[in-house]
């Protein structure tokens, strides 16, 4: 039923994968599907604040978190499990969406707090994603 399954985590907070991981393993191995793993770092080279960070730093940042992924991957993602760590650049949502498309995801498995006041105003990255991706989308509440 699911090819690939496309699971966002931030990796400086275990609520955006510690109950949305465990789910998508379980349709990982149900399904025979690959896992893919994202991670988004901040797109600091348009930033106006850009000037005050030496050269490389953006090509710096995303090869570190490039390389935390693929140790998170190595601690978290049992062998048996087909998987790829892709680094995203700018917006989470929209790197998310824009993913998605790039690797045919089937399902998109990401965690969602508890909404807030603000979140009804401004709109979640999770209901982002819900709203505007072509595939399917399990949110899983943390």
């Amino acid at each position: 039923m699911y090819n690939d399954v496309l699971v966002p985590v931030d990796l400086n907070h275990e609520s955006s994968w510690k109950k949305s991981l465990p789910t998508a393993l379980a349709l990982c191995r149900t399904f025979g599907s690959t896992l893919h793993l994202m991670n988004v770092v901040p797109d600091y080279g348009l930033s106006p604040v850009s000037q005050y960070f030496p050269p490389g730093t953006e090509r710096k940042l995303r090869a570190d978190a490039e390389v935390q992924l693929k140790q998170f991957i190595a601690e978290h993602v049992p062998d048996q499990i087909k998987s790829q760590a892709i680094i995203g650049e700018g917006s989470v949502y929209r790197e998310i969406l824009k993913v998605t498309k790039r690797i045919g995801a089937d399902l998109v498995v990401m965690a969602s707090h508890r909404p807030e006041v603000s979140d009804y105003l401004l709109g979640a990255n999770a209901a982002k994603v819900v709203r505007h991706a072509d595939c399917s989308v399990m949110v899983v509440r943390g």
